[in-house]
């Protein structure tokens, strides 16, 4: 974890927001007292994998036919 003054981080908020990416935290101080953590905010995210949802959806013959209601 690097610590950054904010001067540093408005100049270099790019390059910062790529580490981040990178899965890094960097802490944000003022006068040498940290005052925020940059990091990420989500879990990466898995890859999809078609068909896992198999066997769960079922689509029914008359799917595209106009419903009763609207008749």
């Amino acid at each position: 974890m690097e610590t950054v003054n904010i001067h540093d981080a408005k100049t270099h908020f790019s390059k910062l927001i790529a580490r981040v990416l990178a899965g890094e935290t960097v802490i944000i101080s003022k006068a040498g007292r940290p005052i925020a953590q940059l990091g990420p905010l989500l879990a990466p995210m898995k890859p999809r994998s078609p068909g896992q949802d198999r066997g769960r959806v079922e689509i029914h013959p008359d799917f595209e036919e106009p419903l009763s209601e609207f008749e």
